[in-house]
């Protein structure tokens, strides 16, 4: 299962970058499960179907009366059929420059909030469903126009969810905005749960082989190898703890190349198989 880079593989033009991005998402095929690398936090305001969505060891599943926040990172995402034919969800993707302009523009509390949930249910009502409607009229519009018209959707989305879930939601607004590490971290924590080898990571970070693992272990006092094989195999333990996914379905996402290696290793850590563990 390769990765998915979302949004860049949507945009008509990969050397934009935009603030503020809408995709409309359709599949007609009962089951896609995908390894995505989600570079902007992202609304997904699921319209038919279902999603389930799998990130750094926690989970959630909603149907066509629920969407979601989500926020940037590596996740594991299933989109299912229901009874109808299709599957579709408007995708609204946002720049963290635009969410910290909105926020010193709109609230009070400046402090950075430290929250690990990468997302944020929300529930459908008929307001969602009027401001969907006109995003699909606002992408008929001129380029130029559209921008404009966008950016102050986005501001009219983001007023109309904190009146309706309050601190609570602007607290999950404010988690969104990372705090910055060093690159070289950076590069590392972002390919954590990824299936790169480390020659592939220290070219990422612009270095040969030695020099990345003589950085590495100056920066985290271990081995490159041994600490991205505790951390993927901790990863890969919670998601089959959740039973959704099957060992068949993940050991490749984590670097090995056949099934017994991975048994091997992840028994040697765990001290039980992938088989043997707890939900």
């Amino acid at each position: 299962m390769a990765i998915e880079n979302i949004p860049e593989i949507y945009l008509k033009d990969a050397t934009k970058n935009p603030d503020l991005f809408v995709y409309d998402f359709k599949m007609t095929n009962d089951v896609v499960k995908s390894k995505v690398n989600l570079g902007m936090n992202m609304f997904s305001f699921l319209q038919v179907g279902k999603k389930q969505v799998h990130f750094a060891g926690t989970s959630v599943e909603v149907n066509k009366d629920q969407s979601l926040l989500l926020k940037k990172g590596n996740w594991l995402w299933t989109e299912l059929l229901e009874t109808e034919a299709i599957y579709y969800c408007k995708l609204l993707f946002f720049s963290e420059k635009i969410l910290k302009d909105f926020l010193e523009k709109h609230t009070q509390n400046k402090q950075q909030i430290v929250d690990e949930t990468p997302f944020f249910i929300i529930r459908n009502d008929v307001y969602i469903t009027s401001y969907l409607n006109s995003l699909a009229v606002i992408s008929e519009a001129p380029s130029v126009f559209a921008e404009n018209l966008l950016s102050v959707k986005f501001e009219e989305i983001l007023l109309y969810l904190i009146n309706k879930y309050g601190t609570t939601f602007e607290t999950y607004l404010q988690s969104l905005i990372v705090k910055e590490t060093s690159p070289f971290k950076k590069i590392i924590e972002s390919k954590l749960h990824s299936n790169l080898k480390l020659e592939e990571i220290a070219f990422l970070c612009n270095m040969s082989l030695s020099t990345f693992k003589r950085h590495f272990i100056n920066e985290y006092n271990i081995s490159p190898g041994k600490w991205l094989q505790d951390k993927r195999l901790q990863k890969a333990k919670e998601i089959l703890a959740q039973g959704n996914l099957k060992l068949s379905d993940i050991y490749l996402d984590f670097g090995y190349k056949n099934l017994s290696n991975f048994s091997t290793a992840f028994k040697n850590k765990f001290g039980f198989s992938p088989s043997e563990t707890p939900s």
